[in-house]
């Protein structure tokens, strides 16, 4: 099993942490989501047999743009939606 430490931007309340735990517990081989909210840090545990890119690629897709911990670059406005279209906003009340 690995652990990755993501950092995840847009963050800011309950409604958000549930709406990353939702969107990578979607994924194949996400066994466990942590979220660190006041760090803006999500730990992932599992066997992530589709790659860490579709962590990083369902949280962009949900609104919360994501990278690895410790990687300067973020994903590109280019690759994906970065908005839900739920409200707009990230998929959260608050923004």
């Amino acid at each position: 099993m690995k652990t990755i430490d993501l950092e995840v931007q847009g963050m800011s309340c309950g409604s958000c942490v549930n709406h990353v735990t939702q969107a990578l517990k979607l994924i194949d081989g996400v066994d466990d989501v942590t979220v660190d909210l006041s760090a803006g840090h999500v730990h992932v545990s599992g066997t992530f047999d589709a790659g860490v890119d579709h962590l990083v690629s369902a949280l962009t897709a949900a609104g919360y743009p994501a990278k690895l911990a410790g990687v300067s670059e973020l994903p590109s406005p280019e690759s994906g939606p970065t908005v839900s279209p739920k409200n707009g906003r990230g998929g959260c009340c608050c923004h």
